[in-house]
């Protein structure tokens, strides 16, 4: 559900030319750079003014080890960086959810920096959130001819509360069946440092979330979230699948230029 101050701005945004940052994320600059692409055509599509100001982490890794030292550096470069955006977009709710949760709690009790932490938090969204809640956006010009089913990842869902946004614009594309899978809000095992922690565990998570995708008889795999995906990705691979994994943003964008995730150039 959208906030307050969501709900405020959505009546004007829908007809202004906002100036939003994209937060492009470590995985998506490192691993998938075509998720950005996607991004910025999304925002540009909605009437935005998409700038990508220079950046690193958003700190999570370090937040989640208990390292607050290196999250609170981070998070002052982050802050600077976007700077002067009406709006910070992450093609992540993972990210997204780092800043708006958790940045203000890194500098709860730092007086000079809490306040620039608070106004950055209260300013930034996943991406199908902004879309559909900031935006307006209930169409869109794409088309994927296959059957798709959605996960839920922890992030996005739990702290954003992304659940029905991604399914309501995935419904208008054109060609799309989508399906739902089993236990489709429940945790694929990446989790981050979780995976590394606990690898047992999180195999045999991954492992239940592989078989629940290939019960729904779906060809294609989406999510918001690219160290679910990779997860996710790699264990259908290992499990012989030949289910497509990609990021739900290359599908509304109707970007498919680059190959399923886990997949070569052919």
């Amino acid at each position: 559900m959208p906030d307050a101050q969501t709900a405020q701005h959505t009546a004007t945004d829908a007809t202004t030319r906002p100036r939003v940052g994209l937060m492009v994320t470590c995985l998506v600059d490192l691993f998938r750079p075509a998720v950005g692409f996607s991004a910025v055509k999304l925002l540009e599509d909605a009437g935005c003014e998409v700038v990508v100001p220079r950046q690193t982490c958003c700190g999570q890794p370090a937040w989640n080890s208990g390292d607050r030292a290196d999250t609170a550096d981070l998070a002052k470069l982050m802050i600077q960086a976007f700077e002067g955006c009406d709006y910070v977009v992450a093609p992540s709710g993972s990210c997204a959810g780092m800043v708006r949760k958790h940045y203000p709690e890194v500098f709860k009790d730092d007086a000079e920096w809490a306040p620039k932490a608070h106004r950055l938090a209260q300013r930034t969204y996943e991406l199908v959130s902004f879309l559909t809640e900031v935006r307006g956006v209930s169409a869109l010009a794409a088309r994927y001819p296959g059957t798709v089913t959605y996960h839920d990842s922890c992030s996005g869902l739990r702290e954003l509360g992304v659940k029905e946004q991604p399914r309501r614009l995935l419904r208008g594309v054109e060609g799309v069946k989508l399906v739902e899978m089993p236990d489709a809000e429940v945790c694929c095992g990446f989790g981050g440092t979780f995976c590394v922690k606990y690898p047992e565990i999180s195999g045999k998570m991954v492992g239940d979330k592989a078989a629940a995708i290939m019960a729904t008889g779906a060809d294609t795999l989406l999510a918001g979230d690219m160290g679910c995906l990779m997860n996710m990705a790699g264990r259908l691979k290992r499990e012989g699948s030949g289910v497509k994994v990609r990021h739900v943003a290359e599908v509304l964008a109707g970007d498919l230029s680059a190959p399923p995730i886990g997949e070569g150039q052919s």
